[in-house]
């Protein structure tokens, strides 16, 4: 990479987006299937999908495939945002690191290697929370409003804090995936580079090896920022008897594990496991290749 430090930043960016445009409708899937089943709300108590192909067709046929497709931009805008800071973030300060240790970076040392990943990914999640939040409203389908529509209606109606609704889960969730994935997928490919090269099919095979630990130990935060995202708390509203909303993090934990038993938190699995390894072989594929060409 040289001494621009620029360039991760700008790969991880055109990277991100190229991922997000070829998996959307399984995070779409994904999200669905997360938000039903709640007690405690009474528009989405109904299981109205069995699972992600059952999800997949129903939003198809009853509101045409373009709603597979519904919050895409405000979703390119988020790794527009979050795509750019978390890997640009991660591979600068990884090789800032790396000067300072006895090996002068020549190895692949776990511990910098995961701390540099969950701090990139907590920070760009936080900074780009708002673009999380207008995805998954429009994702769900209940906000039929333009991103920019919708952007100020929150704000209006609910406050900046509407628009940092999640924020908590949201960076842990990404500080996980970022400190199990980016150490995985580097680790990877350096014990399957003197067999395979630094070739596309060793960084495929690097990507998908790396997103399966990911989605075991992000679904969990997954469900919880998914819900509290897509809860309206309007301000200076009263809450009627039988309304009630999460508290939080843990509220939302607790009433959904209560509520709904342990395996609630898994919901969605499949659908995130099947798109974090398309869109991560999508990412450092890319990514890969724009190192090469320049």
């Amino acid at each position: 990479m040289g001494d621009s430090d620029w360039r991760p930043f700008i790969y991880g960016g055109l990277a991100s987006i190229v991922a997000e445009f070829g998996t959307f409708p399984i995070d779409t899937t994904k999200t669905r299937l997360q938000i039903q089943g709640q007690k405690i709300d009474p528009r989405h108590v109904q299981l109205r999908y069995t699972g992600m192909v059952d999800c997949f067709v129903k939003t198809s046929q009853q509101e045409g495939v373009k709603a597979l497709y519904c919050g895409i931009w405000p979703a390119v805008l988020r790794q527009a945002t979050y795509g750019t800071i978390k890997f640009g973030t991660y591979y600068s300060l990884k090789k800032a690191l790396a000067k300072h240790r006895a090996d002068g970076g020549s190895k692949e040392h776990l511990p910098t290697n995961t701390f540099c990943a969950a701090f990139a990914g907590g920070l760009s999640s936080a900074i780009a929370n708002p673009t999380d939040v207008l995805k998954v409203r429009m994702q769900v389908g209940d906000e039929k409003r333009n991103l920019v529509r919708c952007f100020v209606e929150i704000q209006r109606l609910e406050g900046w804090r509407g628009l940092w609704r999640g924020v908590g889960p949201t960076s842990q969730r990404a500080a996980v995936i970022a400190a199990v994935e980016l150490p995985a997928y580097d680790a990877c490919k350096k014990r399957l580079t003197p067999a395979l090269g630094d070739s596309p099919l060793n960084h495929l095979a690097s990507s998908a090896l790396a997103s399966l630990g990911s989605a075991v130990a992000s679904t969990p935060l997954d469900v919880v920022r998914t819900r509290l995202m897509n809860q309206r708390k309007v301000k200076d509203h009263i809450a009627k008897p039988n309304e009630r909303i999460y508290k939080g993090t843990v509220d939302c934990f607790l009433q959904t594990v209560r509520n709904e038993g342990f395996l609630a938190l898994y919901k969605g699995f499949v659908p995130t496991w099947l798109r974090m390894g398309p869109w991560n072989i999508i990412f450092f594929i890319t990514y890969e290749q724009l190192k090469q060409m320049y």
